[in-house]
């Protein structure tokens, strides 16, 4: 794991069940609103089901990838009240 992967994985913890981010948050967060693209790379590589990826979602709302498959994120989302 990279430095970088480290800090995304530290903030997306500390996103609360039923809330979500946008990987541009995220880059913002990390200091760089820029590398909302290098998030989600760092996202897709994770598969460390204590760090909640599936809330990580894109600026205009939509729902975005998910290593799990997108079905699988809405499915995560919609039992947590995220959408319905």
């Amino acid at each position: 794991m990279t430095l970088f992967q480290s800090k995304v994985y530290n903030i997306v913890k500390k996103i609360p069940k039923g809330k979500v981010l946008s990987y541009r948050d995220v880059a913002e967060k990390l200091g760089n609103p820029k590398a909302y693209r290098a998030v989600g790379s760092a996202l897709k590589k994770n598969f460390n089901s204590e760090i909640p990826c599936h809330r990580v979602v894109k600026v205009n709302g939509k729902i975005g990838q998910y290593n799990r498959g997108v079905e699988k994120k809405l499915e995560l989302l919609k039992g947590e009240g995220v959408i319905k």
